[in-house]
């Protein structure tokens, strides 16, 4: 049995497979720094850095999913990308991989491009995916956004095990003790309870914030309503 990491561990993948997606991750990731630029001003720059400061702190809770190196625990994903967004949003998480990686020796240095795709790129766009449609379609209310918050957060933990899944099957070279249907269902069944709790995070945090400073929540200024007439600011008060 090899040593639990808070990530995929090195040797669960093989080396071709964690080449390719160390590639395209960084591909994805310099595309983020080019986009991210163009949203950063005094408002974003000083939020990015707290939202990967209290994404390193949720993602030290960690749950032993399978039993040769794989283990589920809090993303982030979704958090950053409403307060940040999608393009900053990534790189903050991906700030943090790469610090747990390189310092802490959470998940495998050679991992780092697999970890970084399933968790900062799967796990953000998916995220913001279903920001962009839900508060399109939802009231600006804070019940709207905390729907939001909450089912974003939870699908965007659930997209990033299954890209795991999709990496084993290309590449997989440690018995994980089931076959890919199982370690589908088994990823996907403990993720959907870990973004249960994601979600009541994710929904928390980002109220709180909206109710103070709904100028710092991203998604609500970069996102417009249907209906611009019929608003309802997240704050509670009328403009």
């Amino acid at each position: 049995m090899e040593t639990l990491a808070m990530h995929i561990s090195n040797g669960i993948i093989n080396g071709p497979v964690a080449a390719v997606f160390a590639a395209f991750a960084l591909a994805v990731l310099t595309l983020c720094v080019l986009r991210g630029r163009r949203d950063l001003d005094d408002r974003l720059a000083p939020m990015a850095g707290l939202v990967a400061a209290f994404i390193f702190a949720v993602q030290m809770l960690n749950f032993p999913i399978l039993t040769a190196g794989v283990s589920g625990h809090l993303l982030g994903g979704a958090l950053a990308a409403l307060l940040v967004g999608p393009w900053v949003g990534a790189l903050c998480v991906a700030v943090v991989l790469v610090v747990q990686a390189l310092v802490f020796g959470d998940g495998g240095v050679a991992m780092l491009g697999l970890n970084v795709t399933n968790m900062a790129i799967l796990g953000t766009a998916a995220a913001y995916l279903l920001i962009a449609l839900l508060l399109r379609v939802l009231p600006r209310t804070p019940a709207g956004l905390a729907v939001t918050a909450f089912v974003s957060a939870l699908v965007s933990v659930v997209v990033a095990s299954q890209g795991f899944v999709l990496q084993y099957w290309l590449g997989g070279t440690t018995d994980l003790g089931n076959n890919l249907t199982g370690l589908a269902g088994t990823m996907a069944g403990v993720h959907l309870l870990i973004g249960i709790g994601e979600g009541l995070i994710t929904a928390t945090t980002v109220l709180t914030v909206a109710k103070v400073r709904p100028d710092l929540v991203y998604a609500l200024r970069a996102l417009k309503p249907v209906a611009p007439a019929t608003r309802v600011p997240v704050a509670g008060s009328a403009r």
